[in-house]
This record gives C-alpha cells, sequence and structure tokens, in this order.
C-alpha cells in the first residue's frame, strides 16, 4: 500500500509516445471547464466515427439492454453516450492534472450518514460502484466527503505507472495494486474504506453468471469475499452528471443482510444496484466494454 508517487522514469524516446499523452492530459486539464464540456461533446463525436468497433460493441449493448426502445431511440442514446465519454475524458484529465473547485459548484452529496455509521461501529466499508464516464473525477469529488482508498491494475509502461500513481495519490486515501487482497482486507479490517467497480467482465478470480439488465453476465464474486473476509458493510455509490452541468454524488446501504453465505445471491445483488444506477443515467454506463463477451451456453454476442 502506497500514496507515494513513484520517482519520475527517464525520457527515454521508448517511453515518449507515453510522455506525450500524459503531457496533453495535463494540457487538457487546464481548459475552463464550460470549454471542456463543450470540447468534450465535439470529442464525443469524433470518437463515434473514429472507434468504429468500439461503437459497434456500445450499440450491440443498448440493443440487448434496452430492447424496449426503438432503432431511433437507441441511435440517440448511442450519440449521448459518445457525448458523455468525450466529456468524461475532459474530467478524467482535471481530476489527476487540474483544479476541482468549478465542478464543486452545484455538488449535492448525499448519504454520507450510511458510511459515518458503520465506521464508528469498527467497520470498513467497501464502496460499490461501476464503470461510468463519470468514476475518476467523482471519486476525487467524494474524497472531500470520505477518504477513499483503491485498487488499480499496474502498468508495465514506467510513464503510465507513474502517472497513475501520481494521479491518485492527489486525493485516494491509499492505492492498493489489484492482486493486493490482504492488503485490502488489513485496510478494510482497520476501519477503511474500498472504492470498488465489479462489473466488467473478469479476466481472472473467481466469478458467476448473474442477471445485468435480464442477460447472463460473467461477474466477480469479489465484493461477497472481501465483505466476508473483513466484515465490513457495502455501500453503493452512485454518480451522476446532470444536465445543469453539476454532480450528484449518493451513498446508500446494500441490501441486508449482505454478506450471505451465498456468493452467488451476494454477486446478483451486487450487480442488481450497479443495474440501477445505469438506467439511472444510461448515457453515462461504459457501454464500450463487452460486457457480455462471455456466455454459459457459448453464444457470441458482438
Amino acid at each position: 500500500m502506497s500514496t507515494t508517487p513513484l520517482p519520475r522514469p527517464p525520457l527515454a524516446p521508448r517511453h515518449w509516445p507515453a510522455w506525450i499523452g500524459i503531457g496533453l492530459m495535463a494540457l487538457a486539464a487546464r481548459i475552463p471547464w464550460p470549454l471542456q464540456r463543450a470540447l468534450g461533446r465535439g470529442l464525443g463525436n469524433t470518437l463515434r466515427v473514429a472507434l468504429a468497433s468500439r461503437r459497434r460493441v456500445a450499440a450491440r449493448n443498448l440493443e440487448l439492454c434496452f430492447p424496449d426502445l426503438d432503432a431511433s431511440a437507441r441511435e440517440a442514446l448511442l450519440r449521448r453516450h459518445f457525448h458523455a465519454l468525450g466529456i468524461g475524458l475532459f474530467e478524467f484529465a482535471r481530476a489527476w492534472w487540474g483544479s476541482i473547485a468549478p465542478l464543486q459548484r452545484g455538488l449535492i452529496v448525499e448519504g454520507v450518514e450510511h458510511v459515518e455509521a458503520a465506521r464508528a461501529a469498527g467497520r470498513g466499508v467497501i464502496v460499490v460502484s461501476g464503470h461510468f464516464t463519470t468514476l475518476e473525477v467523482c471519486g476525487r469529488l467524494m474524497c472531500d466527503y470520505v477518504p477513499l482508498a483503491g485498487m488499480y491494475r499496474p502498468h508495465t509502461a514506467p510513464a503510465m505507472e507513474w502517472a497513475v500513481r501520481r494521479g491518485r495519490a492527489r486525493y485516494a486515501a491509499a492505492m492498493f495494486p489489484k492482486r493486493d487482497v490482504r492488503g485490502v482486507v488489513r485496510h478494510l479490517k482497520r476501519g477503511g474504506l474500498l472504492w470498488y467497480a465489479p462489473d466488467q467482465d473478469p479476466s481472472g478470480g473467481d466469478a458467476v453468471y448473474v442477471p445485468f439488465f435480464g442477460r447472463p453476465a460473467h461477474s466477480l464474486t469479489s465484493t461477497h469475499s472481501l465483505a466476508r473476509l473483513s466484515g465490513a458493510a457495502v455501500v453503493f455509490y452512485q454518480h451522476v452528471r446532470r444536465d445543469d452541468g453539476g454532480y450528484t454524488l449518493t451513498l446508500s446501504p446494500a441490501p441486508e443482510p449482505y454478506p450471505t453465505a451465498d456468493a452467488t445471491a451476494d454477486t446478483a445483488t451486487v450487480m442488481a444496484g450497479i443495474e440501477d444506477m445505469a438506467r439511472a443515467a444510461p448515457d453515462q454506463y461504459l457501454w464500450i466494454h463487452r460486457r457480455f463477451k462471455r456466455q454459459p451456453d457459448g453464444e457470441a454476442l458482438y
């Protein structure tokens, strides 16, 4: 566990592409916020055309998850999703490299008392969210109210590892490499908070098929496992970018009892909570991920 950024890697030629990307992020973070939002929508239009394979994945996900919408409504939702994705890239840059003061105006934060109650009882808290376009910036915004730690996938590229550690050290209480389960459990047992998004199709780890938008979704059982190992409470964290440009961050307790002895039932509870979040802000969920790429019958959905 460490929040101390790595020493800056050398500027060797093989690292230049990563450094250029990092530099562009740092510059983008300093653009005035109203202009970032406008540019983000334009960038989203560009990404929708340029990232053809991701556009097809997102369109297929919307077809699978919103079968009651007609084709024109799904196309409109797809366009709004790419607008949200473009704005999200500027939010990401601002979270790591810029000021969030403009984003704090009009901020609404609800449900912090649920975290405080669990901590007052001597329990850690697993703060469960999903992969939304607002994930990074709303994590930073919430850290002003509760001391969130996070998990991350270590990068083999030294420049990217430095950027991740340096960026999140600005606001996260701690950062744990993805496989440091012991460190996470110790943190939770000490009353710490862990911000966790278990909603993507995992490449490894214990997983089961549970419903997500009425489809079988290959899903990690890790929220169940961490709660049982640590005694931590589970709280859902919904974060929404509102149409007026502000944000609403909402914490709410998972249905009780949680955890139970049934890993599949607990995982279904978590995925149902994340589905509710996605239905509340369908344009902001990360539809470009192939959420249903594994099916129990081997059916290819993409």
